[in-house]
């Protein structure tokens, strides 16, 4: 069965109009909020955010991955209810260190001493976000196994508009100065993941899934898929770590100005880049698990693939890359026009990742994980080496242009290894 004349391209549709309707709010929205909120504070928020792409890895352990591999129903609600039940534990555990150290006024801990001195409160903001972005995993992947998409774009749309309702509320005028305004981009995203997460908590339930899944399943299903928490969340904690590390490391350094400027660039390159990988991944993994464990051939479906998109994508990256700087301008007003640096800085390494990223669970379909990993140790050490070239030189747009080439030279090696995996399997005696 082709790409082209399957369920595929209807599948594919349906997701991608629900998250490009939710990618396109977002993006408006950031032509309203950078003109009300300061780059200080898209830089802050971004720290904000680094902390939960990192936590929210651990909450889950990534079993949730599991899911669509699962080879029963049940077996997939069993791996289910174990990932919420750990993301529960982890969240309520994450509050109550929080609110210790908030209590004994040491909210340092969540980051550097200026971002604490701003409110306390954003750091207690950081559990529930972890909860409801660790659910919205769970319950996107199990409606992802029964092919129920249009319910996972529905939520999209859902989580983007309110988000962007509550982020301009928050930045009028009318309450600059005041707390919510001072943490209005983190609460207006927190309450945005929550009524996305309201609306997949409804379809989740509604699937009907066994309620009698005993301690035993959930047990045997953890030892099963254990290379996901021995493998793919170390993998993904190193990689989450690298990747925030402008935010998590040379923030503590550096002016948030400047931070808050490639924030805003790392945000419009990676933001449409996220929605195609969140989009391809989600048809392909099922596709291709389905076609393994058939023992068919997927090595049309991938080159086809790879082909299309950098067919499509590569002359807008060469059109951006070269009037960047205006497009910026033009956007987002001219204290913003600085962007364009960081941005052309970024798009090879976003051209390699958009489709490296967007295969990335072959690894998990052939149960390859801790190859893949080390690939993620190798970026790691790249961009530590970056950080520390910038802090010593005392050039964070140096360490930003080295953080972008190390990403750009290891997608391009993953994805080459992948698509070896690829050609392995299609030359093994399974097709």
């Amino acid at each position: 069965m082709k790409i082209r004349n399957s369920s595929f391209l209807r599948d594919g549709v349906t997701l991608v109009s629900g998250n490009v309707w939710a990618q396109a709010i977002a993006f408006v929205s950031y032509l309203v909020l950078s003109r009300l909120f300061s780059p200080g504070d898209f830089g802050l928020y971004n720290i904000f955010f680094s902390y939960i792409e990192v936590l929210v890895i651990v909450s889950t352990c990534k079993y949730e991955q599991a899911i669509v591999l699962a080879d029963t129903d049940r077996e997939a609600t069993a791996v289910s209810r174990l990932s919420l039940r750990l993301n529960t534990v982890i969240s309520i555990v994450l509050l109550t260190v929080l609110l210790l150290f908030s209590l004994l006024g040491r909210t340092a801990a969540f980051a550097d001493t200026r971002i604490a001195s701003l409110n306390p409160m954003l750091a207690l903001l950081v559990p529930p976000m972890v909860f409801f972005c660790g659910t919205s995993r769970v319950y996107s992947l199990t409606l992802n196994r029964f092919r129920k998409f249009r319910h996972i774009a529905f939520s999209e749309v859902v989580g983007s508009t309110s988000g962007v309702v509550f982020k301009v509320l928050f930045g009028l005028p009318r309450l600059a100065a005041t707390l919510l305004h001072t943490i209005g981009l983190p609460l207006g995203t927190v309450l945005g993941k929550t009524c996305s997460n309201i609306n997949l908590a409804y379809k989740f339930r509604r699937l009907g899934l066994p309620r009698d899944i005993t301690r035993n399943e959930r047990r045997e299903a953890a030892a099963k898929f254990r290379n996901f928490p021995l493998f793919t969340m170390p993998k993904d904690l190193i990689n989450s770590l690298s990747y925030n590390l402008p935010f998590l490391w040379l923030a503590l350094y550096f002016d948030k100005t400047e931070v808050g400027l490639f924030s805003l660039a790392l945000t419009c390159t990676f933001r449409p880049i996220n929605l195609f990988n969140n989009v391809f991944e989600k048809l392909l993994y099922v596709r291709i698990a389905e076609k393994v464990r058939a023992h068919q051939t997927i090595r049309g479906d991938i080159r086809r693939f790879i082909l299309i998109l950098n067919a499509v994508v590569f002359p807008l990256f060469v059109v951006v890359f070269i009037f960047g700087d205006g497009i910026f301008g033009f956007l987002f007003g001219s204290r913003w026009t600085d962007c364009g640096f960081y941005l052309r800085c970024l798009l090879p390494w976003v051209l390699v990742s958009l489709t490296s990223t967007s295969l990335m669970f072959i690894a998990n379909v052939f149960s390859r994980q801790r190859t893949e990993f080390f690939f993620y140790i190798a970026l790691f050490l790249l961009r530590i080496a970056a950080m520390l070239v910038g802090l010593q030189t005392g050039s964070f747009r140096l360490a930003i242009l080295l953080f972008a080439a190390s990403g750009a030279v290891v997608s391009m090696a993953l994805l080459i290894w992948y698509v070896a995996l690829v050609r392995r399997y299609e030359n093994s005696e399974a097709c």
